[in-house]
């Protein structure tokens, strides 16, 4: 396979009148469903339930060609996110106790299948034993590119100091890292945009992509040069999945341009990347046009 995401699934209970629809959703599993529906070969490795709602999500994957060979089944629960939208903007709450994805512990997954490029990201890097197993998982990357979009949502985060030293050591293995200026504002509070990015390529990162929604996104690359692109403009139904698509818009042209790998990235121009991140912008259009994280088939773009 050409990518493997690494991270949660879970069910978006997304506002519908009164009630709530069940939605398949979380940040990875958004980002392998948009790759797979992209074209790329796409690999998902998480935890997930027997039951309805796991199942659901294991044939939501399938539907969209991402390759459900490295996911790990138990009986335990499938998270619940709880969507409030206001101005089109999604804040979630979330039920994930005990769940099929938090409690995923490396004797689950002793090695990572093959794959050119690893994903990882979302709330899965912010709650034991999870975080630590993805972590873990981190250290056996190898040559391959690493992705990181760690997604911040502070409600989730029960130890500030664990959670920041923990995804600090995984950003500096990333090649690429996205980060929303909010969540530059949560892990370097009072520090200018520049020197939030600089900050974390100093760990060792490559790439920093930040997302600015309406304003578009801009890049610092590996050696310093930056790259924007503008936000494509569409009327907005809601902004879940905007993010985890954009994300896989951006791994999607890197594939098509030939530059999926470690050395390619850590030495990309400035227009290679402008490209793959236009591309990433187009595909995230196409998810907040319409109602919850329903990312684009290649066709549509």
């Amino acid at each position: 396979m050409k990518v493997l995401c690494c991270g949660e699934a879970l069910i978006d209970m997304i506002p519908s009148g009164e009630d709530f629809r069940p939605l398949p959703g979380g940040a990875v599993f958004n980002t392998a469903i948009a790759l797979g529906r992209l074209g790329v070969a796409t690999g998902m490795l998480t935890g997930l339930s027997r039951d309805l709602f796991g199942r659901r999500l294991a044939a939501a994957l399938a539907e969209s060609g991402v390759d459900t060979g490295p996911v790990v089944l138990s009986d335990r629960p499938t998270t619940l996110a709880f969507v409030t939208l206001r101005d089109g903007q999604a804040e979630y709450v979330f039920y994930d106790e005990h769940s099929a994805g938090r409690m995923l512990r490396p004797s689950d997954v002793p090695a990572l299948p093959e794959a050119e490029a690893l994903f990882f990201g979302g709330i899965s890097l912010a709650v034991e034993p999870g975080a630590d197993t993805y972590a873990g998982l981190l250290r056996q990357a190898g040559d391959r590119l690493v992705m990181i979009d760690p997604n911040i949502r502070p409600g989730f985060i029960a130890d500030r100091a664990v959670y920041v030293a923990r995804i600090e050591r995984m950003l500096a293995r990333a090649d690429i890292v996205k980060v929303s200026d909010a969540d530059l504002d949560w892990l370097y509070p009072g520090e200018a945009p520049e020197g939030q990015v600089a900050r974390i390529q100093a760990l060792g990162a490559g790439a920093v992509i930040v997302t600015r929604g309406s304003e578009g996104a801009v890049c610092r690359l590996a050696g310093g040069a930056e790259v924007s692109v503008p936000a494509e403009r569409v009327a907005v139904v809601d902004t879940v999945g905007a993010g985890d698509t954009f994300n896989a818009g951006v791994l999607a042209s890197l594939s098509e341009q030939g530059l999926l790998t470690r050395s390619a990235v850590r030495g990309l121009g400035v227009e290679k990347m402008r490209t793959a991140m236009a591309f990433g912008a187009r595909v995230a259009a196409v998810t907040v046009s319409r109602a919850g994280a329903n990312p684009p088939w290649r066709a549509e773009v």
